[in-house]
């Protein structure tokens, strides 16, 4: 009994609002790059353009990736979470996309299984 109760509380506590959607424009951690977000494929799928790099980043090693997928039509796993190919600056990862809130997105890569990195990114409003 308390254990469904802990389980029914911790359930509530981490859902989104139903409003709640990855759409829009996000910027990453670093806040040198944005990307926009929009569900793709069957419109369940998440797909994600780097559409906006500045502060240092506008340079000649990272222009060409500019108006490419860093989220390339990752599945939907379950509320709020999408599976798929991650592409960052010329490599592919495996990666978990999390939606952890309205306005925060957990981006998990892996390369190889072995070595994984984690990036937020946060809705970005003009």
């Amino acid at each position: 009994m308390i254990r469904t109760a802990l389980a029914l509380i911790l359930g509530l506590a981490t859902a989104l609002p139903a409003s709640a959607s990855p759409v829009g424009m996000w910027e990453i951690e670093m806040r040198d790059s944005r990307y926009d977000v929009t569900l793709c494929g069957d419109g369940t799928q998440l797909c994600a353009e780097l559409v906006w790099l500045g502060n240092g980043a506008d340079n000649a090693e990272n222009l060409p990736y500019l108006n490419t997928l860093l989220i390339d039509h990752a599945v939907q796993t379950k509320p709020n979470q999408w599976k798929g190919d991650l592409h960052i600056y010329g490599q592919t990862a495996s990666g978990t996309i999390t939606q952890v809130s309205a306005d925060q997105i957990t981006l998990t890569g892996c390369f190889a299984f072995v070595i994984c990195r984690s990036y937020q990114m946060y809705r970005f409003a003009e």
